[in-house]
């Protein structure tokens, strides 16, 4: 296949062109250059959408504003890159006779769903609560592509995870219930490319949970002991190395099509993390640092 893959030279993109370029043509864009880029510019010049878009079979949507840029990106433009841009692309999708698009979105969109002091259940049929520019541009975008999507340009929503580095005791807990590793990212999107069924699906992308719903409760006020039952082998790790267990955890996400619909199965759990942070690895900071919070 010839695939367009926007955003190329972001962390995200970078994943998804080592998932595809062994078996496929991809032709990435990103306005910032690099190795996986072959045509720097703005995803929303239509003239450089047409030179790209020139007999593509598909296109992986991955360029999008996000939230580290709240606050400091005016709203107008996170409606201009991520609701505009993507309305652009998709039209010149079709005109170029594209046959599927993949959409990158995010689980973060779920907001106020998260209610505190409780754990929530999340899967996709949960209705999305949006707190910020970035996940109402999101929402906006996927509900955009759904009203495109026909026999004849398949879409393919994909709501992933958190996946960027954060302290390693943070992301092996993630691990469980609301993390991923961004290679797992990169396979869903190439699994999007082909999988079968409605014109327009929409899946969340995440670790598979060892919780159960009935766990929410007790997740919300004792979450050491539900992973002491559910996950010993990550309680035995955090004892080893005298890390303490979360007392709470807020919310689970998991995907009732991911692995049915899609046919898209994890491969990188808390093991993995634990092996990446032994052996250095950049997409695992150090345990217990004092970096700040990334935002939701």
């Amino acid at each position: 296949m010839r695939i367009v893959l926007t955003g190329s030279s972001g962390r995200l993109g970078r994943a998804v062109f080592n998932a595809l370029a062994s078996n496929h043509t991809v032709v990435g864009i990103d306005r910032s250059p690099f190795s996986s880029t072959h045509i720097v510019g703005d995803f929303t010049d239509t003239a450089l959408l047409r030179r790209a878009l020139a007999g593509a079979d598909a296109i992986v949507h991955c360029a999008a504003l996000h939230a580290p840029h709240v606050g400091t990106v005016s709203d107008d433009e996170f409606r201009r890159i991520n609701v505009d841009g993507t309305l652009l692309l998709a039209e010149a999708a079709l005109t170029a006779g594209v046959k599927r698009l993949v959409f990158t979105s995010t689980t973060a969109l779920y907001g106020r769903a998260v209610a505190p002091g409780r754990c929530t259940w999340i899967d996709e049929d949960t209705a999305p609560q949006p707190k910020s520019i970035y996940h109402r541009t999101k929402l906006e975008a996927e509900q955009i592509l759904k009203g495109m999507a026909s026999r004849d340009f398949q879409v393919r929503v994909l709501r992933m995870s958190r996946s960027f580095p954060e302290s390693a005791e943070i992301m092996a807990v993630y691990r469980l219930h609301r993390g991923i590793d961004i290679r797992d990212v990169a396979d869903a999107h190439a699994t999007a490319l082909t999988n079968g069924g409605d014109p327009f699906q929409r899946h969340i992308i995440s670790a598979g949970t060892l919780f159960k719903p009935e766990d929410c409760e007790a997740l919300a006020v004792d979450a050491a002991s539900v992973i002491r039952l559910r996950a010993p082998g990550l309680a035995a790790k955090f004892a080893q190395r005298n890390w303490p267990l979360p007392q709470s955890i807020d919310r689970v996400y998991t995907s009732k099509s991911a692995g049915a619909v899609l046919g898209w199965h994890f491969r990188f759990g808390y093991d993995e993390l634990f092996a990446q942070l032994d052996r250095e690895s950049l997409e695992v900071l150090p345990p217990f640092s004092r970096s700040n919070k990334q935002p939701e």
